[in-house]
């Protein structure tokens, strides 16, 4: 089979379109045909040489794919060949082909074609698995997303909708705040030009965020939890904002505030398994309803892969782009 490789980690001129050997099937798993990939800031870390993949896991980039499956392992039960299928991976989605466990796997939603559903899984099992399963938001209160036009923010944004949240959203142009008031996004902040604290305590009669997602770690740490009503949540699932901040304790337990920060990607198995099985019963009935869509900027061929990592990096996206294998 044909995949991106990164000889040598780099700018987007590391990834390189070559052959290699077809991935091995094992227990549990099944082997999915490639239709399309979706590039996530992970796979840029990881061509820079800063994310390397967890042991045992495919080397190429990839947190995520759709396709239908070629072959079903031993143990596996419920899936059969030629199913039409999108999965959470640890690795492996530049590929033509990769090997999923079963348990990661779910079937495309009805209404979504299948190059379509790469956009969905790394996406919807973060906001998911971070927003609902961690933090716990409720209907009525207030959600707070960084980046509300990315991949995870745009999805962001439905879902908190969708359960009855009031959604306020950071972005850098006007445009992109458009977008998000497309999608449902009650209070937008311009991050280039407004205080996202003020804004929102203003916004909120001075209440604040009962739960803040975000991908900018260090840099927004402290201004979170400024940002943060009472026992309010902070989720941090990225380090765009640097890796090192200083936390005010003080202002956490004066607002009996919590902390948390995830990842998904170096998760058990057992673990990924479960987000998924919570994703297709509660996310997949509003995808196939119509309620909760992909936001899909661009779809790229994958060989041409340096081309998406380079719109990636520049932000000048809105939602996932994909990576498509050649037909």
């Amino acid at each position: 089979m044909y995949a991106i490789t990164i000889p040598e980690p780099g700018g987007p001129e590391a990834l390189v379109w070559g052959e290699v050997d077809d991935p091995v099937v094992g227990e549990g798993e099944v082997l999915v045909d490639v239709v399309a990939t979706a590039v996530n800031r992970a796979d840029i870390l990881q061509r820079q040489g800063f994310y390397d993949p967890p042991p045992g896991t495919s080397p190429y980039p990839g947190l995520e794919c759709s396709g239908r499956i070629a072959q079903v392992g031993p143990g596996v039960s419920g899936w059969a060949v030629g199913d039409e299928v999108c999965a959470l991976l640890s690795g492996g989605g530049y590929a033509e082909k990769v090997a999923v466990p079963a348990g990661q796997l779910l079937p495309v939603p009805e209404g979504i074609t299948v190059d379509r559903a790469a956009a969905l899984p790394e996406v919807v099992c973060t906001v998911w698995s971070n927003v609902f399963m961690v933090a716990h938001l409720r209907p009525g209160e207030t959600f707070l997303v960084h980046g509300g036009s990315s991949g995870i923010g745009t999805m962001a944004v439905q879902l908190a909708k969708a359960v009855g949240a009031k959604v306020a959203v950071t972005a850098g142009t006007r445009e992109k705040l458009e977008r998000c008031a497309e999608l449902g996004a009650d209070i937008l902040i311009n991050y280039r030009e407004q205080d996202f604290v003020a804004e929102l305590r203003e916004a909120t009669d001075g209440k604040g965020a009962d739960v803040i997602l975000d991908n900018m770690g260090a840099k927004y740490l402290d201004r979170n939890v400024q940002a943060l009503a009472v026992n309010g949540r902070l989720v941090i699932i990225g380090m765009q904002g640097g890796v090192k901040g200083e936390l005010n304790i003080g202002a956490l337990l004066a607002k009996r505030a919590a902390v948390t920060a995830t990842t998904l990607r170096a998760r058990p198995v057992e673990e990924k398994a479960a987000i998924v099985a919570a994703v297709r019963e509660h996310v997949w009935p509003l995808v196939s309803g119509g309620h909760v869509r992909p936001v899909i900027d661009r779809e790229i061929p994958m060989p041409d892969a340096a081309e998406a990592h380079r719109v990636v990096e520049d932000s000048s996206h809105i939602g996932k782009v994909l990576l498509v294998t050649p037909s």
